[in-house]
């Protein structure tokens, strides 16, 4: 069964906490683990266990249930990717913390209630702040699904369907695939907002075909699935793409962008002879959003999937 480890980061760490995300990283000094099954706790988080921080919340010296409508600044909701492993090479500034786990970051909302994280998830980070960021561990990923059932649509009516659709498929017992799809595509909607900037229609970044937006994708050139937490969140690694054939063509490989920012078809586009002539309406357009911000990201594109 799957855990999740509830783990409190204090103001004074904002530093530590932007470097251990941006690092893929979150670390102990062992004197915090030596307390009780603190050490046992994090040595038990396995791969794909679920991991969140918590920054910036009220006085932790309070009773049993004193943070169930409290509002914590920030929530981050991650992945284990790399179970409890010793280190002493630099990575934050103030300390060694070399007791450490890899994460994967989902998801990070604002301003987050008591209510929404649940009553058990809201005592376990109380806890956890009494206890100088110990993790906090919780049997299950039940919590953690209620979270991230109730939070809002994240880009407005266009995408709210998906996100409900999705979250019925988790159980209160947890279902560890759906709430990862669930914090994806909350991920995918902020970065579809930041991109249509209050649009309604939008040119295709292949075909140039302007679309109602609902027909138009916030495609990622490099990979979500190969890219680092920043290099999903930035904007010149999105491109609009239409649901209309280009973001599938583009995805698969079958057209890439080549260094002089044109589209060119790659040798996998001849498969069919239909296919090939789908890809052959693309041949040689030019992609108005290359440039020097996004041609590594349309490199990679081009050396890992393409392969021309």
């Amino acid at each position: 069964m799957s855990k999740t480890a509830y783990i409190y980061v204090p103001k004074p760490s904002r530093e530590n906490l932007a470097i251990g995300i941006s690092r893929g990283l979150w670390g102990w000094r062992d004197a915090t683990l030596d307390k009780a099954t603190g050490l046992a706790d994090v040595q038990s988080l396995q791969t794909g266990d679920f991991v969140v921080l918590a920054h910036v919340g009220p006085q932790a010296r309070v009773q049993p249930g004193g943070w169930d409508t409290a509002t914590l600044k920030r929530v981050i909701v991650a992945q284990v990717t790399k179970p409890y492993f010793r280190d002493e090479a630099t990575v934050w500034p103030d300390d060694v913390y070399p007791a450490r786990i890899g994460i994967d970051v989902l998801d990070e909302e604002a301003d987050v209630t008591g209510e929404s994280l649940g009553k058990e998830a809201a005592e376990a980070l109380r806890l956890s702040a009494n206890k100088q960021g110990s993790a906090l561990l919780l049997p299950g990923t039940a919590a953690l699904a209620q979270f991230a059932t109730a939070l809002p649509a994240a880009a407005g009516p266009a995408t709210a369907h998906t996100d409900i659709a999705a979250a019925t498929a988790i159980s209160h017992s947890g279902a560890d695939s759906a709430i990862v799809q669930i914090l994806a595509r909350r991920e995918q909607s902020k970065l579809r907002k930041t991109m249509l900037n209050g649009a309604t229609q939008l040119p295709c970044s292949l075909c140039g075909r302007t679309l109602p937006v609902h027909l138009i994708r916030a495609a990622h050139i490099k990979r979500r699935s190969a890219a680092s937490r920043e290099e999903r969140l930035q904007m010149a690694n999105i491109m609009a793409a239409c649901v209309l054939g280009c973001d599938e063509l583009f995805e698969h490989g079958y057209v890439y962008v080549t260094s002089a920012g044109k589209i060119a078809m790659s040798p996998k586009s001849h498969t069919t002879a239909d296919l090939a002539l789908t890809a052959k309406t693309l041949d040689g357009l030019p992609v108005p959003i290359h440039g020097p911000h996004r041609e590594p990201y349309f490199t990679w594109h081009r050396d890992n999937i393409a392969n021309p």
